[in-house]
């Protein structure tokens, strides 16, 4: 997959000290932690997802961006390695104070900790693909918020096969890549998920978000350049865990769907087919087959309204994806409802185009398209609403569009 890389200029100061600041927390860990220097640095953003859930496994349309919150890694040559020691790779990670100890010339077990389990899956990948990998020291650093729907594990897979690239001086297609990470996740984490999260993690670019085609695999920049707009990230600190079954489940629901309508993938129906069938499909999964045909009917309008600064028609699709996503794919929890009720409240007057839950589902984050000079009362309004409301507190940021997976210069830092 290629993308044409349209970007709208240098990044901004802002997001450059964000990421700086990752860099050199990256590089002073690893110093403190293995006693020398890093000789490389590399850098892989999370995404959030404007709208188009739950459709890239069945070959559908979302509508992704990569945001300014990276796993940075740090890494250099293993020190202190006698000739003849076997290959490893030697990895802590700062955001849970652990290390893990990963083979390189056998495919690694699953274990403990659980996050290096995502480490343990590309290594593997790379492996099956005879990629030799080289003895290394690596220390991560993330400021992805875990369990928050923004992709912290393709943030920490793919910042992995990046750092394994550079290291072994093999450059990976990067829809190769992207498949990859996901086929890691799959195998060691045990979450059957779709391509999005790794691809936006490797493919972002700094224009805006990815109208993504997952059938024909192809994608293309979305431009989101006007500064009078916002794309609002509300993490209702709900904890998702997609490896607790729902998520395979839906996909399941989605898979049979298919069956039962005698076709390859939901991608091929159409929302008239889905209706007429629904004695054939029966009330649950007609309702999983019926959001995503419609949901990737309203990717495709939402992307051409953000294109053509439509952004009170892109919030109205962002209004109608979310209660696709709770009453027909039964993926939300009170907490989001709850954030998406009050940007409703606050609507367009107070400065809110639209509002939606985003990621997997059962907690995690909403994001909301707003007027950027009405953020502050936006974000007041929405802290004090949903601790009345739900009793606990809700985090805000802000996210410009940021650049995919990429190599840092130590240098630079």
């Amino acid at each position: 997959m290629h993308i044409a890389d349209d970007r709208l200029g240098s990044p901004a100061v802002a997001e450059e000290s964000r990421l700086a600041v990752l860099a050199r927390t990256a590089v002073r860990g690893f110093s403190d932690h293995f006693g020398a220097a890093p000789r490389w640095l590399v850098a892989a953003p999370g995404r959030v997802n404007l709208i188009g859930e739950h459709t890239d496994y069945t070959g559908g349309f979302a509508l992704p961006m990569a945001i300014e919150c990276y796993t940075v890694i740090a890494a250099a040559p293993a020190s202190g390695e006698a000739p003849a020691a076997r290959p490893r790779l030697r990895f802590h990670s700062a955001k849970f104070d652990s290390s893990a100890d990963v083979p390189l010339d056998e495919p690694p077990r699953a274990g403990q900790p659980s996050w290096a389990n995502y480490v343990r899956g590309v290594v593997a990948q790379l492996q099956r693909r005879r990629v030799a990998l080289p003895s290394l020291d690596a220390y991560a650093v993330s400021d992805v918020p875990p369990g928050s729907g923004l992709s912290s594990s393709a943030s920490l897979e793919v910042s992995t096969a990046t750092l394994l690239e550079v290291a072994s001086g093999v450059t990976l297609d990067e829809l190769d890549k992207a498949r990859l990470c996901r086929d890691a996740e799959h195998t060691y984490a045990n979450v059957p998920c779709g391509l999005m999260d790794q691809l936006t993690s490797v493919m972002g670019v700094e224009s805006g978000p990815l109208l993504v085609d997952f059938e024909a695999e192809r994608a293309r920049p979305v431009p989101l350049g006007d500064p009078g707009v916002s794309v609002l990230i509300c993490n209702s600190n709900v904890r998702h865990e997609l490896a607790n079954g729902e998520y395979a489940r839906r996909r399941g629901d989605c898979e049979e769907a298919a069956r039962r309508l005698q076709i390859p993938s939901l991608r091929q129906a159409t929302p008239e087919a889905v209706e007429a069938a629904q004695g054939v499909l029966g009330p649950v999964v007609y309702r999983r087959a019926r959001h995503v045909v419609t949901e990737n009917a309203r990717t495709l309008a939402a992307a051409d309204a953000l294109a053509h600064g439509r952004f009170g028609e892109f919030g109205a699709l962002m209004y109608r994806s979310h209660q696709s996503l709770r009453d027909d794919f039964q993926v939300s929890c009170p907490e989001l409802d709850t954030l998406v009720e009050i940007a409703g409240e606050i609507g367009e007057a107070g400065g809110v185009y639209g509002a939606r839950m985003t990621g997997g589902g059962f907690g995690g984050c909403a994001v909301m398209l707003v007027r950027s000079d009405h953020l502050a009362p936006i974000t007041e309004t929405l802290a004090r609403e949903y601790r009345r409301r739900q009793g606990r507190a809700v985090t805000t940021f802000v996210s410009r569009p940021a650049q995919g997976a990429h190599q840092i210069a130590v240098d630079s830092v």
